[in-house]
């Protein structure tokens, strides 16, 4: 896997929409660094008695649109460079489907596989209260990523609300549906990334009963294998796999029965009837459309010239590198951004903050419609601007975002 800074190849596709932007010096310099970053130390009792420090991070990289919206992560492997260059892409990610709302990023460093239950309830009620003058729903406002659950949103929001002495459902998205969650939340990612792929298919002219594969088979991944058929009227679901392996089968997996065998097992790999592939082989496949739907840097300068998908819906944060990015485009590869592909996430928790502000929550059917209409307002917006200005989609995506926050700051006279 390449090694690349994170948040130095975040400032680089900045400071490359910026460039064609032709914005002034002040202006992107603002545009490249976090408004505010905080870092803390979370002390934890453990079950056994003793006590861990936990380093936690929360990075607000821009509020000119609205307040703060983004992820928080409990990973081992962590940095500030990794929270920042989320954080940054959050907030065109927001900006590119037109929501009103900056960015953020947050991260405890630890591996929750290691934690029991009520470790894992201390640790998120400790991060609230050492970040919760900061946080709130007309401030910055968590949402799941990495290993946080509904569950752990929920525990964040009764935290905040002990804070603050009143109810405060909209200060944390991503929650269960008894505590303020919205509708259409779990599986809101993959189902916008396959409304983009549906827009993708008409605009390319292929067919939606050809093949599809996953790379990564956690939420997102689960979901997409799921919906892929049911949104876009057809479709072969030929190879799934996760961190311990995949399978395949060239006449088609079974969707319902591999998120079943995955739930039961912990793994996909064992699948009856199906043959193990490696991630490396699956990513390589002759498919229609492919969705990386784990973790970044999946394909890069060394595998690029073997991979045959015709579009990439990038479900996961940055899967394909830079490096590769430039040759996959050289043979005709249609890629849609992460920056577009998996905002599907932050629009359904900018509609459940709306409806947990106003008191009033929506069906899954409402939910649904008004997430494809935002997905495929966006999606034709950057294909268009592609298409006019003969640079890639994922320029394209960054070039509206960026204007978007830019003429923000410049209406609040920042600069």
């Amino acid at each position: 896997m390449e090694k690349e800074n994170p948040f130095q190849t975040a400032q680089a596709q900045l400071d490359e929409a910026a460039g064609k932007l032709g914005l002034d010096a002040a202006c992107r310099e603002m545009l490249r660094w976090p408004q505010r970053e905080l870092h803390v130390a979370l002390p934890l009792k453990m079950d056994d008695g003793t006590v861990r420090v936990f380093r936690g991070f929360r990075v607000q990289f821009n509020s000119a649109r609205g307040p703060c919206h983004g992820g928080i992560r409990w990973h081992p492997d962590e940095t500030s460079d990794t929270v920042r260059s989320l954080a940054a892409l959050m907030t065109w990610r927001c900006a590119c489907v037109d929501l009103p709302l900056g960015g953020a990023s947050g991260a405890i460093v630890c591996n929750p596989k290691e934690l029991s239950d009520t470790e894992k309830e201390r640790l998120a009620r400790a991060y609230v209260r050492a970040l919760g003058n900061w946080l709130g729903s007309h401030r910055d406002v968590p949402s799941p990523d990495v290993y946080t659950t509904p569950q752990i949103m929920a525990w964040m929001m009764d935290e905040y609300e002990n804070l603050v002495r009143e109810s405060q459902s909209g200060a944390v998205t991503g929650k269960p549906l008894g505590v303020g969650g919205s509708t259409g939340r779990s599986d809101a990612v993959a189902r916008g990334g396959i409304f983009a792929v549906r827009e993708a298919m008409r605009a390319l002219g292929i067919k939606h009963r050809g093949k599809f594969a996953v790379q990564g088979f956690g939420n997102a991944g689960q979901n997409a294998a799921l919906l892929h058929s049911d949104l876009l009227g057809g479709g072969t679901l030929v190879a799934a796999s996760d961190s311990q392996g995949g399978v395949c089968l060239e006449t088609g997996l079974d969707p319902q029965k591999l998120v079943a065998h995955k739930l039961a097992t912990g793994a996909v790999k064992g699948l009856p009837g199906a043959k193990p592939i490696s991630n490396e082989a699956l990513v390589e496949l002759d498919v229609d459309v492919l969705y990386p739907a784990a973790l970044g840097g999946i394909i890069t300068q060394k595998n690029a010239s073997r991979i045959k998908a015709r579009i990439i819906c990038e479900l996961a944060n940055g899967p394909v590198t830079p490096g590769a990015e430039r040759a996959l485009l050289a043979k005709g590869c249609h890629i849609i951004p992460d920056l577009l592909a998996n905002s599907g996430g932050v629009t359904v928790g900018y509609f459940e903050q709306v409806q947990n502000i106003s008191n009033c929550y929506w069906p899954l059917g409402d939910v649904s419609r008004m997430l494809d209409d935002r997905m495929t307002t966006a999606y034709r917006a950057v294909y268009a601007m592609s298409q006019k200005t003969g640079v890639s989609m994922r320029s394209a995506a960054y070039m509206m975002a960026v204007d978007r926050v830019a003429k923000a700051m410049r209406l609040r006279g920042w600069v």
